[in-house]
């Protein structure tokens, strides 16, 4: 048999690829800066102010990104349209409230069940209908979530309408949050420790995680099914099996939101989990970016903290909030930061243009091609290896 050696050889490229872009004003490294900047502006927030109502609409947007974040993989990545993704977070909220009030279990004791709960309420509503596409797939999920909430307003063990009371603070190894904590003479309460808890554990290490996610092989087969789902099947990739994924995954970041919010609020009800709350989630994904992180912060953001700065203007806010959004739909239409948005002062990589080829750099291209196969074939015959 012939060696490896013997392959057709790679053509060599007209011109070598540019080098990367580096300095404080490449793209990476400078949006990197700017969220650690912001990230540790948003750490000392709590020393600028205790106001405890300002602590707790923050903690509020907090959870609202990490729930957006969710929905970014379902939508932004893998292009499936869900009406009904807080229905997740019911079932995350639901399921550690019941653990939590009735078998006394602490919240991070209640994680692998949420888990569980997520991943089975995500094969049972994805599993079946993940074939369905565009519009057939949004009513599928739309009805999801209203049955989630009606099954919880309607059964005893979810305490009906009334809900969930008293859901216990987040507890590690015997401390509680409740107890606050004192560190160099500063003592923090509970609020303020549960808001570092969420911007830390689940706004900062959870937004690197599904950065990283999609960036990596399994996000690349989400945008490609995402972009043309019969193409990216016929390059290899299961398209069911990709979307299948995504949406377990979005159910299961869901579900961690749910118990978030319910850690935060102390209590659930089916109110809390209407379809208003899933349309503003899918707001905050469309009009931030579709699949860019830096939109989908940006888009929470706005969504969850828009209607508390305009409080003040009492029943004409949310009219005032409709108009912000119309607005923001108009000039932006693609979102407030695209996920191919570059600044336009960041330094970029300038691509050389290819030169012109002809037919005599063809022809010249093809005789090395030969000379190097013929000399590979000498040398194998000298070598006493038997042709193929």
């Amino acid at each position: 048999m012939a060696s490896a050696e013997s392959r057709l050889p790679a053509p060599t490229p007209f011109f070598e690829r540019p080098p990367d872009v580096k300095g404080l004003l490449a793209p990476q490294t400078f949006m990197r800066s700017m969220a650690l900047i912001l990230f540790l502006g948003a750490a000392l927030l709590p020393f600028v102010t205790v106001n405890t109502y300002i602590i707790s609409i923050l903690t509020s947007a907090l959870i609202y990104i990490v729930l957006a974040m969710g929905l970014n993989v379902v939508v932004g990545y893998a292009g499936l349209l869900d009406l009904g993704y807080i229905a997740f977070m019911a079932v995350g909220a639901y399921m550690s409230g019941i653990l939590a009030t009735r078998f006394e279990m602490s919240m991070i004791q209640t994680m692998p069940f949420v888990i569980l709960a997520c991943v089975v309420a995500g094969i049972i509503i994805g599993g079946p209908t993940l074939r369905l596409r565009s519009d057939y797939l949004a009513i599928v999920t739309l009805g999801f979530g209203e049955i989630i909430r009606i099954t919880a307003n309607n059964i005893q063990i979810t305490g009906g309408p009334s809900g969930i009371h008293g859901i216990p603070a987040w507890s590690f190894f015997g401390w509680s949050m409740a107890d606050g904590l004192t560190v160099a003479g500063i003592h923090f309460p509970q609020k303020i420790l549960f808001y570092y808890f969420v911007l830390i554990v689940c706004v900062g290490f959870g937004t690197v995680c599904i950065t990283r996610l999609g960036k990596g092989k399994l996000g690349r087969a989400w945008k490609s099914v995402r972009d043309d789902e019969d193409v990216s099947e016929a390059m290899g990739i299961n398209g069911y099996l990709t979307k299948l994924l995504a949406y377990i995954i979005g159910a299961i970041w869901g579900g961690f939101a749910g118990i978030l919010m319910g850690a935060h609020l102390t209590a659930i009800s089916p109110n809390s989990f209407e379809f208003l709350y899933s349309a503003l989630v899918l707001m905050a994904v469309v009009l931030g970016g579709m699949g860019s992180t830096p939109g989908v912060i940006i888009g929470a953001l706005f969504v969850s903290l828009a209607p508390e700065l305009l409080r003040e203007f009492s029943e004409w806010r949310y009219l005032m909030f409709g108009v912000l959004l119309v607005v923001a739909m108009i000039f932006r239409p693609k979102g407030i930061w695209p996920a191919n948005a570059v600044l336009p002062f960041l330094k970029k990589r300038e691509i050389p243009l290819a030169p012109v080829v002809t037919d005599a750099d063809i022809a010249e291209s093809t005789h090395a091609i030969d000379v190097e196969l013929h000399i590979s074939d000498e040398s194998e015959l000298a070598g006493g290896e038997e042709r193929p």
